[in-house]
């Protein structure tokens, strides 16, 4: 049976592809307040999150065209990230995801 390739086609599989990284949704949550800087960024993220994979994440984020990079010329040199006008609309997911979330936390805590 030949395996097919719903990228594109499939909104479920395509979603989850696009997000696929560990940190894209926690990252597009961080930007959904407006830009920040790379630097702000990572003192944001959890302690176990490297430059180097910020980086890369940032990388993989803005070559899906869900954040935009803006590089300001001057010294020190400022870079800053944002949602896209495709990542604002994720925005009301994030919003979505959070009251889940938090429902799903109420309910970890009463099985304690």
């Amino acid at each position: 049976m030949e395996k097919k390739n719903l990228f594109g086609k499939c909104p479920y599989l395509t979603s989850q592809k696009v997000l696929s990284g560990k940190w894209s949704m926690y990252i597009m949550h961080l930007l959904s307040d407006g830009p920040v800087r790379f630097n702000e960024l990572q003192r944001k993220m959890p302690e176990e999150m490297t430059h180097t994979t910020l980086s890369r994440q940032l990388k993989t984020l803005e070559d899906e065209g869900l954040i935009v990079r803006t590089e300001y010329r001057q010294i020190p040199p400022k870079v800053e990230y944002r949602l896209s006008e495709i990542g604002e609309k994720f925005k009301i997911v994030l919003s979505s995801l959070e009251i889940w979330g938090n429902e799903y936390i109420e309910y970890l805590n009463s099985k304690k």
